[in-house]
């Protein structure tokens, strides 16, 4: 079994069974180039990045393909009906385009691995239902916001809307009261 080494400098390094993976991008780099990004969306597309869309055009293409009728007349799925082609929104190809990204940054660092990150006193299945349940309270907190924390982060705050910003705080300020309360899952 592979043991984990850390390095005060650096992300853990996997040592044994595995070659070592390499270190992570410079955060500063990294935002800088998300920034760019998100300068080539507003003058390609005229919008900012945000994820929710592309969930909401899959959920009108299942629905298109059971009653396209329902799916053009609803208004939740009429928004992203897309004239009968909701997987055509380049919504979707940029959050297929995270996941490939997401994808090649763990091959090309030796980090692509299947596995549960958990803490030590916490099993994989109660990992697993808290990751569930609170992946769907923020997505049913990215509808009602009208954005993800991406689309709300990024976008809106790169325009100064001030609901984004208030939204951000809201984020921060929720993660903080309630870490007290979860830090068993990592400690």
């Amino acid at each position: 079994m592979a043991r984990t080494i850390v390095d005060s400098r650096q992300m853990p390094i996997r040592t044994g069974s595995r070659a070592e993976s390499s270190a992570y991008w410079n955060p500063y780099l990294a935002g800088a180039l998300l920034g760019l990004v998100l300068l080539a969306t507003y003058i390609v597309t005229g919008r900012g990045l945000g994820a929710t869309g592309a969930f909401g055009s899959v959920v009108a293409a299942i629905v298109g393909a059971i009653s396209p009728e329902h799916a053009a007349s609803n208004p939740v799925h009429g928004n992203y009906w897309n004239d009968g082609a909701p997987l055509a929104s380049w919504t979707l190809f940029l959050l297929l385009g995270a996941f490939l990204g997401a994808w090649v940054s763990g091959i090309t660092g030796r980090r692509l691995e299947f596995k549960v990150e958990r803490g030590p006193h916490v099993t994989d299945g109660q990992r697993l239902a808290l990751a569930f349940a609170g992946g769907f309270i923020a997505a049913y907190g990215a509808k009602i916001a009208r954005g993800c924390t991406s689309g709300q982060a990024l976008t809106g705050g790169s325009i100064l809307n001030v609901g984004s910003l208030v939204f951000m705080l809201g984020v921060f300020a929720s993660a903080y009261a309630l870490a007290y309360l979860v830090r068993r899952q990592w400690l």
